[in-house]
């Protein structure tokens, strides 16, 4: 709701979207390098099989996504892709964009939204559906790469290579700068519904007509 009534919504779901692959692609180069045993002794597993083809991979993908990926759902079929926790990054990403793009003034919004996210985390170790160093390092790749992208985009020198930026040997780097080169320092918070010109337009007439037309009976009820 903060994104989709924020004036610049597209910008940040922008962003959203580019630091989500971000993590996701640090994430799957974890899980492929570091397999954790499961937490949970209790936790099914699908048997692993030597012959599994695309379209097995496309199945169990499309349980995991009709789960929502919980394993309380019971379609959590895939083991071993636990560093690091993927719903620590959610939640910690969630927290942030709502501190960031929300008004200041709004702070129970902002601890609310800070507790909430650290309650899920809490829940999360309880549940045994995560080590604690996956929720760690999750924790802290997330918010890194938060401030880091933010600082570039909110500097106008790190937008361009040379000798004062060594920032620019990140692999996404120029990535960003595609998309980030014509933001001119930090996004304004102003707020506005997401709705098209031309129905903002109408309802803006049709409430100064009515103004109007209150303000002229009113003189005409006073005379």
């Amino acid at each position: 709701i903060v994104v989709m009534l924020h004036s610049h919504r597209l910008v940040i779901l922008r962003r959203i979207s580019l630091l989500l692959g971000i993590l996701y692609y640090y994430r799957a180069l974890t899980m492929f390098v570091t397999v954790l045993p499961k937490p949970d002794e209790t936790y099914t597993c699908m048997p692993r099989r030597n012959t599994t083809t695309t379209v097995d991979y496309a199945k169990r993908v499309l349980t995991i996504l009709s789960g929502g990926g919980l394993s309380i759902s019971g379609k959590h079929v895939y083991c071993g892709d636990y560093i690091f926790s993927g719903h620590t990054m959610t939640l910690t990403m969630g927290y942030l964009v709502i501190k960031q793009y929300s008004p200041r003034r709004f702070i129970l919004l902002h601890w609310a939204s800070f507790l909430i996210s650290l309650c899920g985390v809490v829940f999360l170790l309880l549940s045994r559906g995560h080590y604690t160093i996956d929720v760690l390092l999750a924790y802290y790749v997330t918010s890194r790469i938060w401030w880091l992208y933010h600082t570039l985009a909110h500097n106008q020198q790190l937008k361009s290579r040379g000798e004062h930026n060594f920032l620019d040997n990140m692999c996404w780097w120029h990535v960003f700068r595609f998309f980030e080169t014509k933001i001119r320092g930090p996004l304004p918070r102003r707020y506005s519904l997401p709705l098209p010109k031309t129905i903002k337009r109408f309802f803006r007439v049709s409430f100064t007509r009515l103004r109007r037309e209150n303000s002229v009976s009113q003189e005409i009820f006073q005379t």
